[in-house]
């Protein structure tokens, strides 16, 4: 198969896979495990007769079709045997299960078949990690060296945890339901994380050629208007879709003609989508009126604000940002977020300031094997005038990133301070 077409193909899996396991866990009741078998099997059959017959002008709607039929056909045999057993006497199988009107969205809290089965897969009888890791798997289109990296964690250890969910799910019977607004609460969290790390996946893609995967951004930015329209007195809901409206207003601005990097203090400002700008604004202070100031999505698209009021990168009120950061850490602590603090700290207060910050985190085995802590040592050691040490910093970053451009650009940068 050519590599062309291979890339193609890849691409459109990562983006149909999502929605037919949705379909198809609907049909069958809330079998995921099951859904997401024909869907593999309607991917094999994809992949069998497009190379030869060509990819079809439509091919999600191809791929949703072929899926919803074999659908259809394991239903039909489930109600053929179930009919044979009543006939018989027994009941050694189910009852017949009615063939799925889906042709509109069931009436439910959600309305949505994706944003549906993320309430269904962060079901409470898994842990909070087992739910989100699970949830990016099959309904975020990432792979599972992907949902690692996002987690920090060893990529056997989220595979393991994957498949322990799905065993669980379906030891347990776990039924197709979406939960009403009094149980909201105990899923809502793990929704917003998944949809939180998609976005962040395609924002910044952690693997690959690309620097971004714009598509996951989108799916990110509609899963969140869903919500939005669905749960408005939510404020952490608020509060995620204005980060996300707030980051991806940079889109057309964080890459150049050939899809080399542009770093944040280097864009040009005026390719920003201002009324994307003016959309996330909206939505902040919608969940800061709720009563969601302290909340992390909110602190988050607080930070990312700062960004959004300054016209240019001098003019960045850090001191504002450092605290936010500062109080993000206290309501959500992570070894991410107090890294992005001294970031902050270092563009408030120098670098000499923020060097101590990073020094402390240097021992986290969380960040031992992490990119962006390296890279920001880097930055830091060359404003600080130690060069060497600095581009030894950004070439080890440029080793640690699997995502092509973000090596390329700190393989320059390493360069650079060499010859300086």
């Amino acid at each position: 198969m050519e590599a062309a077409l291979t890339q193609r193909l890849d691409t459109l899996w990562r983006m149909e896979s999502p929605a037919l396991i949705a379909r198809l866990a609907r049909m069958l009741g809330g079998d995921i495990g099951r859904a997401e078998e024909l869907a593999q099997d309607t991917w094999l059959a994809a992949l069998e007769r497009w190379p030869s017959q060509g990819v079809p002008d439509n091919p999600g709607a191809w791929l949703m079709t072929t899926a919803r039929n074999r659908a259809i056909d394991v239903l039909r045999q489930h109600q053929r045997v179930a009919g044979q057993h009543a006939q018989w006497g027994t009941e050694l199988e189910p009852q017949p299960l009615p063939l799925p009107d889906d042709s509109d969205a069931l009436q439910d809290d959600i309305g949505d078949d994706l944003l549906r089965l993320m309430f269904v897969a962060c079901h409470p009888v898994l842990s909070a990690d087992a739910r989100v890791a699970l949830t990016l798997r099959l309904l975020g289109g990432l792979t599972t060296d992907e949902i690692a990296r996002a987690f920090l964690q060893p990529e056997p250890t989220i595979a393991q945890r994957i498949v322990r969910a799905k065993r669980t799910l379906a030891d347990k019977q776990v039924p197709f339901e979406v939960p009403r607004q009094a149980a909201l609460p105990e899923r809502l969290g793990s929704v917003l994380a998944v949809v939180y790390l998609i976005f962040n996946e395609g924002y910044a893609a952690s693997s690959g050629d690309d620097w971004m995967r714009p598509a996951l951004c989108e799916e990110a930015l509609r899963l969140g208007r869903v919500l939005q329209q669905r749960l408005p007195t939510w404020p952490q809901v608020h509060g995620l879709l204005a980060l996300m409206e707030l980051q991806a207003s940079r889109a057309a601005a964080r890459v150049d003609v050939h899809g080399n990097p542009i770093l944040l203090p280097d864009q040009d400002r005026s390719r920003w989508d201002h009324l994307q700008v003016a959309r996330g604004q909206a939505a902040l202070q919608q969940a800061v009126a709720l009563g969601g100031a302290d909340d992390g999505y909110v602190l988050q698209a607080a930070i990312a604000d700062c960004h959004a009021r300054a016209r240019h990168a001098d003019a960045t009120d850090w001191a504002r940002m450092a605290a936010l950061y500062a109080r993000l850490a206290e309501v959500q602590p992570s070894p991410v977020v107090e890294l992005n603090r001294a970031v902050a700290v270092s563009r408030a207060e120098g670098a000499a300031a923020a060097w101590p910050l990073v020094e402390q985190l240097a021992d986290d085995p969380r960040l031992r094997d992490y990119a962006p802590m390296a890279a920001v040592q880097g930055d830091l050691l060359s404003q600080m005038g130690r060069h060497a040490e600095a581009a030894d910093a950004f070439a080890r970053a440029a080793r640690l990133t699997p995502n092509a451009r973000e090596r390329a650009l700190l393989q320059a940068r390493a360069a650079q301070l060499q010859r300086d």
